[in-house]
């Protein structure tokens, strides 16, 4: 499961509508044959593990039981659009995922299967909640490794209970946590993922960009490499709203979302140098109540920082509070980077190939193959030497 935490952008507020009819039940066969099918594959995978030390043997079974729900609430688009009873709200967000998804397969060349075509209503903000830590001292995230999906920067879990649980868990043993609310994920094309309800809390740009940053997941994967997989799908996220919004004709939504992006590359900015602030630091060998008071002043600094980029912005909006009030560590440092701090690579990537998308998706997965270390120094160089 490949989760998605959302960071650094602006986003519309909206509640989506939510709805629970009749056409649930008319699609309730269909679904439980699959739903059931890929949930004792988890099950079963949790089974082998019971006798594995740090196998995750209660996260799978926790995971295979929240997958099981959500299979559960799905409904195809097209008979929620032929439904008279569907509101008014709901079908026009419908109609637009529907051409949406149909623009990413056949112009961004994403793969063109049953995933998001169908809708659930999943009763909640979040689906998925993530929690991502890093040591004290140091600001690359714990990793975690699983028979299915490798090794990954974070946990996901369906109920936030326990998402806050493990985090504080980890915070006894000394790691600094994040935990954040996610509204979709990928199971990177395992079976058809359908469009969660919360993924309508957010903008029409942001439904669409979603989509497009899911299906990338599909088209490319790499075990035990969360920077690589992240980032490459915030490129075709990117590079596919860009294009989703001239192919509409939407000139000025395309002005404001290059501005966006600007915006989002100074935010990142500012944090890949602090990063590399306190990788010198934790290098240092400064006794640790010395270590913790410098690294305080670091993210006071960055606070100010951010603030800064708020005003210098000129919309009057406090962009990033959100962010700031959950608390700057380590861990909400990598989990941004994790999506972020590769993606330049990715679009000179892209540029090399003169913007064919099909010629970037092939030199990614020439680059895939790759060994880990090869392809971190080709697309994240310019970061790497800044952490260095």
């Amino acid at each position: 499961m490949v989760t998605e935490t959302p960071a650094g952008r602006a986003r519309a507020a909206g509640v989506a509508a939510r709805w629970r009819g009749g056409a649930l039940a008319r699609a309730a066969v269909r679904r439980r044959s699959e739903a059931r099918s890929w949930a004792a594959r988890l099950l079963a995978l949790a089974a082998l593990c019971l006798p594995l030390a740090g196998c995750g043997t209660l996260y799978l079974l926790q995971a295979a039981g929240g997958e099981l729900k959500v299979l559960h609430e799905r409904v195809p688009i097209a008979q929620l659009l032929a439904d008279p009873h569907t509101p008014p709200a709901l079908r026009a967000r419908l109609l637009k995922v529907q051409a949406a998804r149909e623009f990413a397969s056949q112009q961004l060349h994403l793969p063109d299967n049953r995933s998001y075509r169908t809708y659930a209503d999943i009763g909640r903000d979040f689906v998925v909640w993530n929690v991502v830590a890093a040591p004290e001292f140091s600001v690359e995230p714990k990793r975690w490794c699983f028979p299915v999906a490798g090794c990954v920067d974070y946990r996901g879990y369906f109920s936030e209970q326990r998402a806050r649980e493990f985090a504080a868990a980890l915070a006894v043993e000394g790691y600094d946590v994040a935990i954040e609310g996610v509204p979709a994920y990928s199971t990177l094309g395992r079976f058809a993922d359908p469009v969660l309800s919360s993924m309508l809390r957010y903008g029409d740009d942001d439904l669409a960009a979603t989509i497009f940053h899911e299906l990338a997941h599909q088209l490319l994967y790499v075990r035990d490499d969360s920077e690589f997989n992240e980032a490459f799908a915030t490129t075709v996220e990117d590079v596919g709203l860009e294009r989703w919004l001239a192919h509409q004709g939407e000139t000025e939504r395309v002005h404001v979302f290059r501005s966006e992006q600007a915006l989002d590359e100074r935010f990142t900015g500012l944090l890949t140098v602090t990063r590399a602030r306190l990788t010198r630091l934790y290098a240092s060998a400064l006794p640790r109540e010395q270590l913790r008071s410098a690294k305080a002043q670091i993210f006071d600094a960055l606070t100010d920082e951010v603030r800064a980029l708020e005003k210098s912005s000129g919309l009057g909006l406090p962009l990033y509070d959100e962010w700031l009030a959950a608390g700057l560590n380590n861990a909400r440092l990598a989990a941004v980077a994790t999506y972020y701090e590769c993606v330049p690579g990715f679009m000179r990537l892209l540029r090399q190939q003169d913007d064919d998308l099909l010629r970037f998706y092939a030199a990614a997965r020439e680059l895939a193959r790759a060994p880990r270390a090869e392809r971190h120094a080709r697309l994240c160089g310019e970061a790497s030497t800044a952490l260095r």
